[in-house]
């Protein structure tokens, strides 16, 4: 059975906003792209699973979290690209593109360097402007943890932008044991 007409409509308004959250998430075009088709068509085929009491885009958005991490997962088992190589074809891609190009390399890079953690809450409230009680809808999580994680990322950022530190490999700050 396929999905009624109001309800595809209504799917059709919200590609753009999720085009936007998955470009943030994958820093890359096609991904974006890829990732934005995987998500609309897993809720026209699950279209029946949504409840009409909740909003289509955060239920969309949830969707598309869980798709990212479905590639995340699959993608680290393939192999790894040659990191010149790659630096390479970015600046290319990059090239020509405006004015504003280094200030927005380095919050590239900056979000780059934000353990997925912290990322992903950080893109739903900043760049999706949803509530936090939407974002820990989408992601499964506390709203008290979504705070949190928001915070930490936004100081993590102030940080790095200002060239004060770099997150370490665990993601955020060591803890110290009070004995």
């Amino acid at each position: 059975m396929d999905a009624p007409p109001a309800f595809r409509r209504q799917l059709v308004e919200i590609i753009p906003r999720l085009r936007r959250y998955a470009r943030a998430l994958t820093f890359d075009a096609a991904a974006a792209d890829d990732l934005s088709q995987q998500t609309l068509e897993r809720a026209l085929l699950r279209w029946q699973q949504f409840d009409p009491q909740r909003e289509l885009g955060v239920w969309l958005l949830s969707i598309a979290h869980n798709a990212h991490r479905d590639t995340l997962r699959r993608d680290s088992r393939m192999t790894v690209t040659d990191p010149e190589e790659l630096q390479r074809a970015q600046d290319e891609a990059q090239a020509g593109r405006g004015h504003d190009m280094g200030l927005r390399l380095d919050l590239q890079a900056a979000l780059a360097l934000l353990p997925r953690e912290q990322l992903e809450p950080l893109l739903l409230v900043c760049v999706e402007q949803l509530r936090y009680a939407e974002v820990a809808e989408v992601l499964g999580i506390p709203v008290g943890t979504v705070m949190s994680r928001v915070h930490r990322a936004r100081a993590a950022l102030r940080a790095i932008l200002d060239g004060q530190a770099r997150p370490s490999a665990a993601g955020g700050a060591q803890l110290k044991r009070v004995v």
